[in-house]
């Protein structure tokens, strides 16, 4: 039997309400009696709960035979989470380029001819719904497009039903690794520096630009210890090739992420019109740094980031610390991509010294 938490399926994605447009609605569903009751009657067969009668404003209806059947049932609360269909958009498209649009169209899952090139091969309501939820809440399409089968740091896919996105089930949150040996947190750290640099370059010349990073947005996998980005509800993504033909105005200057020392939880600096227009940007080590593995990173109360308390002769040595520090809150130009590079490297070689 298919499941939407732990173990086996992870996150929900459905609308509650249509509102006016540009209005983020999350819904916390901890002391909700109504979804107890949903969940003691299994509404996620039902197909009013589902808003079937929505479509084609909906996310898709490739796994309505499990919904449908009663496969798909709530079993615990931990990952649930309600969005608004059309009150949310955190997921960026910089300049959709027909490269872009090109994977999108191919990798979309909601319709019956898969594979496809052309957005003109597709149904009038298959294109429909691609082209609302491309509008209006992009964040499944970004699973579809970077899927974790070819690589990609993000959890899989796997399906929907009227206003609900099914995602698989990674694991713990990160969070929950806070206070994990050294060895298992020095590993963790080098995977997240890895995540940011696959996400900055690769080959597809695409970058993902993370604008929302916390503990609880990344899980570790139990029985392979990967990390994996389980929220990409904030992303920017940017068409490096593009903006390489283009050309836009100082397209070929690096640039720096500014070091934001507020006084809230997993803060974040950016530009959206400037990470959509420059073709290198230190953004992802920024983000990573900053939030998760230096002394600047606070989160529920805590400091000191992921790599906390590292052991006696690492902290006496104080490369890790100078490195966190220069990646996170640089005092040279452009040292944030140094740094990056070798506290990626150095994470690597602590992480082969601790196995």
């Amino acid at each position: 039997m298919w499941r939407l938490v732990p173990p086996k399926l992870g996150r929900l994605s459905r609308s509650r309400k249509l509102g006016a447009l540009g209005s983020l609605l999350v819904l916390m569903v901890m002391h909700s009696p109504s979804l107890l009751a949903s969940w003691q009657r299994n509404e996620l067969a039902d197909r009013r709960f589902l808003q079937l009668n929505k479509c084609p404003a909906c996310f898709g209806t490739s796994w309505c035979r499990r919904f449908l059947n009663g496969q798909v049932v709530f079993e615990a609360w931990g990952r649930l989470r309600l969005l608004d269909f059309l009150n949310v958009k955190n997921v960026y498209f910089a300049q959709p380029s027909q490269r872009l649009l090109d994977r999108l169209v191919r990798r979309y899952a909601e319709t019956k001819d898969s594979g496809s090139f052309l957005l003109r091969n597709l149904k009038d309501s298959e294109r429909m719904q691609l082209l609302l939820t491309l509008a209006f809440n992009p964040e499944p399409l970004v699973l579809q497009s970077f899927p974790s089968d070819e690589g990609w740091p993000f959890a899989k896919y796997l399906g929907a039903c009227g206003r609900m996105v099914a995602v698989n089930y990674v694991g713990e949150e990160l969070w929950s690794y806070f206070n994990a040996p050294w060895e298992k947190r020095v590993d963790l750290a080098w995977q997240l520096m890895e995540i940011a640099e696959q996400l900055t370059n690769n080959d597809f010349e695409f970058a993902l630009y993370l604008l929302d990073v916390s503990f609880d947005n990344f899980a570790v996998g139990p029985r392979d210890g990967k990390v994996i980005i389980v929220d990409a509800e904030n992303v920017l993504v940017a068409d490096k090739r593009l903006i390489r033909q283009n050309k836009p105005e100082n397209w070929d200057v690096w640039y720096e992420s500014k070091f934001d020392d507020c006084d809230k939880e997993a803060c974040l600096s950016f530009s959206k019109e400037i990470l959509c227009a420059r073709a290198t940007v230190d953004h992802n080590y920024y983000a990573v740094c900053q939030n998760l593995l230096s002394r600047h990173a606070t989160w529920r109360g805590t400091s000191g980031g992921l790599l906390h308390d590292p052991p006696s002769e690492i902290a006496k040595d104080g490369r890790l610390e100078a490195l966190l520090d220069e990646c996170a809150n640089p005092k040279k130009r452009y040292g944030r991509f140094q740094a990056a590079k070798e506290l990626r490297e150095y994470l690597a070689q602590l992480s082969n010294n601790v196995r």
